[in-house]
């Protein structure tokens, strides 16, 4: 499971891989643009750098797959989604979609169980926990972290 924010490329993989083992979904509307695999083959013959610029993407979405399989196997709950909101603060913040650690997000409690592979009654009690420390505020799709430090030290965030 892995979110992807306006601007991402996800799969790149798929340029050297003939079947892929997943599907992307989206969970908001979205507009989505299919970039065929001959066009990127022919751009990066033609100009070598963005070659680099494509692996980098790669290898910063495998560190990122690394941290979720870390996470699921040895975070708490509240560590997990603790890490999964700074983890998408950083990444929207750096497109100009989240500021003074807010931002928008359109996730269900169920959605976000699924993600991080927690019951619905887990992820309520931790949003709850979270809440009455006032360490965030969740309302109208909308997430406001009032303590980014705790947070981030709560789950050994790294950016």
């Amino acid at each position: 499971f892995s979110f992807h924010i306006p601007g991402d490329i996800p799969d790149l993989q798929s340029l050297h891989l003939q079947v892929m083992d997943h599907s992307v979904c989206t969970l908001t509307s979205a507009i989505v643009a299919f970039i065929p695999h001959e066009a990127l083959l022919d751009l990066t013959a033609t100009f070598p750098g963005i070659t680099g610029v494509l692996w980098r993407d790669t290898l910063v979405d495998g560190a990122v797959f690394r941290q979720w399989m870390t996470g699921m196997g040895r975070r708490s709950a509240c560590q997990a989604i603790a890490h999964l909101f700074c983890e998408l603060y950083v990444k929207l913040e750096q497109i100009g979609l989240a500021r003074d650690h807010a931002y928008r997000l359109p996730l269900t409690q169920s959605e976000l169980g699924d993600a991080l592979g927690l019951s619905n009654v887990h992820v309520n009690r931790v949003l709850r926990d979270l809440r009455d420390k006032e360490w965030i505020t969740l309302a109208g799709g909308r997430l406001q972290i009032n303590k980014w430090q705790e947070l981030a030290d709560l789950c050994e965030f790294d950016p």
